[in-house]
This record gives structure tokens, C-alpha cells and sequence, in this order.
């Protein structure tokens, strides 16, 4: 599940601001995502799989998943997801293994994570270019 320390970050501006003046919320998407992917149990071996799936469900696509290799804390791997957000314009998300390979949170990308929306961002662009 998430974290409120988590949905309290700020995000990035791929995403919108954040209303620092009210209780932290996430994005309708990113709930719909969680929901769909509570209950994981297929450890670091099915992360993949499971979350495209659910992404595939959603109306987006897994871009890419790499180990987490110090980027988030508590985490093992992560996948880059672009997902329709408000209006059907598409935004990128972060889909979060635990440390222990048994849970799957959704993260909006954050300050530590703009690196790889901008990945995200330059690989989509190639891939639209071929």
C-alpha cells in the first residue's frame, strides 16, 4: 500500500503540483492501479508480468522495469509505466516492489525519481520515432 510519507512528496511536474495545504491524495489512476495489484504475491520472478498487466487493464503500457538500486527506499525494482491520466492525456508512474519481492505500490514520479521520467520521456520519443 502506500505510504502517507510517500503520497505526501511532491511530485513531478509531469504530473501537476501538489495542494500542500490539504490532506495528500493520490491520483485516481495510480488508486485504480494499486487496487488492481493488491494481493501480489509472485515475488521479484512475476513483478513484470503483473504489472503489465494491470497497466495493459488501465488503458497504458509498461515501458520498462530496472533493479531499484538505491533509488527508492524499501524497494527492489521498479517499473515505468505511461497510463491515461485526466482528459486521456498519458502520464508516467512508477510501479514499486517491496524489499521483500511481496508487495507492489504506485508512485508518482517524485524530486529522486525525475531521472527516470526523463528516461521514460526520451524512450517514448524514440519509440515513436521508429
Amino acid at each position: 500500500m502506500i505510504s502517507p510519507e510517500i503520497a505526501a512528496r511532491p511530485q513531478a511536474s509531469a504530473l501537476g503540483g501538489i495542494d500542500h495545504q490539504s490532506e495528500p491524495t493520490l491520483p485516481m489512476e495510480l488508486l485504480e492501479l494499486e487496487l488492481s495489484l493488491e494481493g501480489y504475491t509472485g515475488g521479484e520472478a512475476g513483478f513484470c508480468e503483473a504489472v503489465r498487466r494491470a497497466a495493459a487493464r488501465s488503458g497504458g503500457e509498461l515501458l520498462f522495469d530496472l533493479p531499484a538500486a538505491g533509488l527508492v527506499q524499501d524497494c527492489r525494482r521498479i517499473a515505468v509505466l505511461r497510463i491515461p491520466g485526466d482528459g486521456q492525456a498519458m502520464r508516467v508512474v512508477l510501479a514499486l516492489l517491496d524489499d521483500h519481492g511481496t508487495e507492489i505500490r504506485m508512485q508518482a514520479p517524485d524530486e529522486d525519481t525525475a531521472p527516470l521520467v526523463r528516461f521514460a520521456d526520451a524512450f517514448i520519443e524514440l519509440l515513436e520515432r521508429i
